[in-house]
């Protein structure tokens, strides 16, 4: 054996130091070098599973900023409600309308009125998951009729409600219907509402497009002179958009009836400034929430019982913001009532509204005689290229000429802000006249209000 040592070692049997040198690499260094390496792993594992951890400290604090934050947004809406939206569909999701729905018995079913006023919709209820259909309390001319006998209030924990006094509601003029949406006039909570409809062979690109007009309108939020959302069923048939209805219905349609003289209201320039100034307050809020509107007129103008103007037509607005957009908007949009800029195709801003404002003002004066009526649309770019603007109505003061061509000047840059607008609005009221009634001799054609707009295969406005 101590040969054989002696064969393969420098070192003698019983020098230790020598042995230790000479195999320090595999007795020393390499289980120094294990040693550091599994304490480096063991180091690296810790920090993780200490960040691992950390995340899950921080995640219900998120959660609680986040429910404070959404708070807090729905107390920016409080007038805002929502029944039982699914996810996806926020602003209205978790939020609800109260409604007072009374039992009815079970066997009783709800008959459809005469056929002229027949509908696919059964009947309309109040939504929630995981709660039955309830008929809706019936009413006359193509409303949907329940004869049961109230009972007792359900116990669900919030207050249900139906729409009470449904009837079908027709435009007052449009051209092409619409096949996907149908509305009803109702009464909800002592309060005359306007449903909108989704009809229960929708498709599902409809339905979405449905729910996000919705979408769309909670993410607006409340505005005076803007018809106010005041609830939506989106968990079960049919679906429905519920808004406040105003009694005078389009602005177009009620001008045209001042020509009759058959409103009870009289249309005075007064009046116009302060109809004008509310449109213009609703259009700047649309602009100080990144919308531009593009479809300014009459026709998308509805007035309350209390002759107030609130802004609507808003489906063109929507359609544009989407990603998917592919044009259909155009369809809703009237081409004399669109600036320059838009005709030629390039793309509407702020001032493109200014200059439809513009045309607004023309058709409150002439109580709704259509703008351009002489110029054929295929004319009137090159037409308003040679200068050419509006022209002053007969009965037009020169206050109120003078905003209408300030609003349709060629140049967007020449034309008013909005709120410039809002301000001349503001001090022309005053001094406006208030006593002289608007006549306009001429009776009103359709036929030839159709062709002189431009109206063609136009989409339907569908006042609400």
């Amino acid at each position: 054996m101590t040969s054989n040592y002696t064969d393969i070692s420098p070192c003698v049997p019983d020098d230790k130091l020598c042995i230790t040198r000479e195999y320090q690499l595999a007795v020393i260094v390499v289980p120094a070098l294990l040693l550091s390496l599994t304490l480096i792993f063991l180091m690296i594992i810790s920090i993780l599973l200490c960040c691992n951890q950390g995340t899950r400290v921080r995640t219900p604090r998120q959660h609680t900023t986040n429910h404070r934050e959404t708070h807090r947004n729905q107390n920016h809406r409080h007038n805002l409600h929502g029944i039982d939206a699914p996810p996806g569909i926020d602003p209205l999701e978790h939020e609800e309308v109260p409604m007072r729905v009374q039992n009815t018995h079970h066997n009783v079913k709800p008959t459809l009125a005469p056929a002229r006023h027949a509908s696919p919709e059964r009947h309309v209820a109040a939504a929630r998951h995981g709660s039955p259909e309830r008929p809706v309390a019936g009413a006359r001319h193509g409303s949907l009729v329940s004869h049961a006998a109230p009972t007792s209030q359900t116990s669900t924990g919030r207050p249900l409600g139906n729409f009470s006094q449904v009837t079908a509601l027709m435009p007052s003029f449009y051209i092409k219907p619409n096949d996907t949406v149908s509305l009803y006039r109702a009464c909800m909570d002592n309060r005359d509402v306007i449903l909108r409809a989704l009809k229960e062979n929708a498709s599902n690109s409809e339905t979405q497009d449905f729910l996000g007009f919705a979408s769309f309108l909670g993410e607006l939020g409340p505005h005076p002179f803007i018809p106010a959302l005041l609830g939506v069923v989106s968990v079960q048939s049919p679906l429905l958009i519920v808004m406040e209805e105003l009694r005078h219905k389009d602005l177009l349609g009620f001008l045209w009836k001042c020509r009759e003289d058959n409103t009870g209201h009289d249309m005075t320039e007064k009046r116009i400034f302060t109809m004008a100034g509310q449109v213009a307050s609703a259009l700047d809020y649309l602009h100080s929430q990144g919308c531009i509107h593009r479809n300014i007129g009459a026709r998308n103008v509805l007035v309350g019982g209390d002759m107030a103007a609130k802004l609507w037509g808003l489906g063109s607005a929507y359609q544009r913001k989407q990603a998917n957009y592919t044009g259909v908007a155009e369809d809703m949009e009237l081409k004399k009532w669109q600036a320059p800029e838009v005709l030629a195709r390039r793309t509407a801003t702020n001032s493109s509204d200014v200059w439809s404002f513009g045309i607004l003002l023309y058709e409150m004066v002439t109580l709704g005689d259509p703008p351009f009526a002489h110029i054929m649309l295929t004319e009137l770019l090159q037409y308003l290229q040679r200068g050419k603007t509006v022209k002053r109505p007969t009965n037009c003061s020169n206050t109120l000429y003078s905003i209408m061509k300030s609003c349709c000047h060629w140049t967007p840059q020449e034309r008013p802000s909005v709120t410039e607008l809002i301000r001349i609005l503001n001090v022309g009221e005053k001094s406006a006249n208030g006593s002289t009634v608007l006549r306009v001799p001429e009776p009103l054609n359709i036929e030839k209000y159709r062709r002189e707009t431009g109206y063609g295969e136009a989409f339907n406005y569908a006042v609400l």
